[in-house]
């Protein structure tokens, strides 16, 4: 076993973050099983890829299984230079895994249940946390489905005062409205896509009459700092404590769309920087739009090559 894995024997004012800090990101590694290869993924996984090449310094918390798909995460987070320390492993369940199905008109994608991440060890999570004193920590609501992951949530939430980003990725039929009330009441920030938002009307009951009225009751309801949405080609828009709303659209839009897979983890990346570098809202709003799209134009959720990130990196002087 690696040394650098963790396993079950080692053990209401306005968010702001340092320029200069580690972000914590918890929950799911997935790989995508076609027929003929395997992509690797989930949204915490893609975050921290993305933030990584970005220059900063995520620690990625989660669990995989003792197989083939461990070795291949750790080798592309060694070779990214990622951080491992939060990296724990699991002899009984297999790393996380989605089959997916070619179909007529498409595919079909199947979360596999019981997963090594739904296995997170709360211990271990907490001592990895205040070992690296986070400014922000990133979590879903897929690594929640099971009991025991979201007792190392919780434990890792308790653990620190660092500002929370909620990223609301709905993926059915693995989420509650129990699950998404809890999640809600522990962030700070959200981010979920229009879709998602109407989801949350529905099971919520939030009052209004548009979304960006059912966004501010949302907002009083869980006490939240800001909350982003992000609208596909349309753009995205963010309401912040006070209620004011800020919209961008998309000033450069994907001339040949190859997949929308891993857009939304793209935008999610981009915010976080910019709340880490303190950019102005539309600023943010306006690059994470950028990225998101420049993600649509290439194959999957991460670049094969690491110069895709080379010109926003000059633009944004990150």
């Amino acid at each position: 076993m690696t040394s650098a894995i963790a396993s079950e024997r080692s053990a209401s004012q306005s968010v702001c973050v340092s320029q200069k800090g580690t972000v914590v990101l918890f929950g799911e590694v997935l790989a995508d099983i076609f027929p003929d290869r395997t992509v690797l993924g989930g949204a915490p996984f893609n975050v921290a890829r993305h933030l990584k090449a970005f220059g900063q310094n995520p620690v990625l918390i989660t669990r995989l299984g003792n197989d083939a798909l461990r070795d291949e995460v750790l080798s592309v987070m060694l070779q990214n230079g990622m951080e491992t320390l939060g990296v724990q492993s699991n002899n009984s369940y297999p790393t996380g895994q989605v089959k997916v199905h070619i179909e007529e008109g498409g595919h079909r994608f199947e979360i596999l249940p019981l997963q090594a991440y739904d296995f997170i060890h709360s211990g271990v999570v907490r001592m990895a946390a205040l070992s690296v004193h986070p400014v922000l920590v990133y979590f879903g609501t897929l690594a929640q489905r099971h009991e025991t992951s979201r007792r190392a949530l919780k434990a890792l939430l308790r653990s620190t005062g660092a500002v929370k980003f909620l990223d609301i990725n709905l993926r059915a039929p693995w989420y509650d409205e129990k699950t998404l009330r809890t999640s809600l009441a522990n962030a700070d920030i959200v981010k979920l896509n229009d879709g998602e938002l109407d989801e949350l009307t529905e099971m919520l009951d939030l009052p209004g009459n548009d979304a960006h009225e059912r966004v501010k009751g949302l907002m009083n309801q869980f006490d939240l700092d800001h909350v982003m949405v992000t609208c596909g080609e349309k753009g995205a828009w963010q309401v912040n404590r006070n209620g004011k709303k800020v919209e961008v659209g998309i000033k450069n839009p994907v001339t040949e769309l190859v997949d929308t897979v891993g857009a939304g983890d793209g935008f999610a990346s981009v915010c976080i920087l910019g709340e880490l570098k303190r950019w102005p809202v539309r600023k943010t709003l306006e690059r994470a739009n950028a990225f998101a799209a420049a993600i649509c134009a290439i194959r999957g959720a991460v670049p094969d090559d690491g110069d895709f990130y080379q010109p926003f990196i000059r633009e944004w002087v990150v």
